[in-house]
């Protein structure tokens, strides 16, 4: 801070900076007033250039590119941010990689633009290459030089199967961080490979009942038994081999 010859703060810098706070102060002030009219505050406010857009956060992004989502949002510092917001978060949730998107305002000049990302639960064959896949077998385009990713394999992007490593992921993480390559042998049965463990399953099998592969496999680590099979395919058994 500069000072005068008294060695007291500089008036004029003093002076600017306190007008700074005023107006700030002010900006909020009737940001907070107009805004509580539910139709004439924000058409009001977005003429005012203290509202410009001037800057965009972005939350949840891990896989994507935040300049895709710029890009999308198609917002410039000449607009406000009292601008509609819908049409803003639809223009992002057209992103293949977004599953739900939220834009909200930090007054005086800056956009919250939170996503929530669809996750990929396994690698198919899609077209000669491995691309990711969420449960609902959407393809993501997610660079895995950008974004490395330690996914199981599926040898085909069966809906059944994706959906079933989709659930194992969320109701089950270390379990599913253990599939390394899955399958469908037909239409009535998958097949996965846990490490060096085989487990095969119905097609309709659910979280819950792979689990019961869990208490199987501690008894034999107890009994210091190998096994290279696990079999979920009869009802209320697991058959070890």
């Amino acid at each position: 801070m500069a000072e005068n010859e008294a060695g007291s703060p500089s008036p004029t810098r003093a002076s600017g900076r306190g007008w700074r706070r005023l107006r700030l102060a002010a900006g909020a002030l009737a940001a907070g007033l107009v805004a509580a009219s539910p139709w004439w505050g924000p058409p009001l406010l977005s003429r005012l250039a203290f509202f410009h857009v001037r800057q965009i956060e972005f939350e949840g992004v891990r896989y994507g590119r935040v300049s895709e989502f710029v890009a999308r949002l198609n917002v410039d510092t000449l607009q406000s941010v009292w601008q509609p917001l819908p049409p803003l978060a639809a223009r992002v949730r057209e992103h293949p990689l977004v599953a739900e998107v939220i834009v909200e305002r930090k007054l005086p000049g800056t956009l919250v633009v939170q996503i929530t990302e669809r996750e990929p639960v396994a690698l198919a064959p899609i077209e000669g290459r491995l691309e990711p896949v969420d449960g609902t077998r959407q393809v993501l385009p997610i660079d895995p030089a950008r974004a490395p990713l330690d996914l199981p394999v599926v040898a085909a992007p069966d809906s059944a199967l994706v959906r079933f490593l989709a659930g194992l992921r969320q109701s089950a993480p270390a379990l599913y961080a253990r599939v390394v390559t899955a399958e469908p042998v037909g239409q009535e049965e998958f097949r996965l490979a846990l490490g060096t463990v085989r487990v095969r399953t119905r097609a309709d099998v659910t979280v819950a009942r792979f689990r019961d592969i869990l208490p199987v496999e501690a008894d034999l680590i107890r009994l210091r038994q190998s096994v290279a099979e696990l079999d979920l395919r009869f009802r209320d058994q697991v058959i070890a081999r």
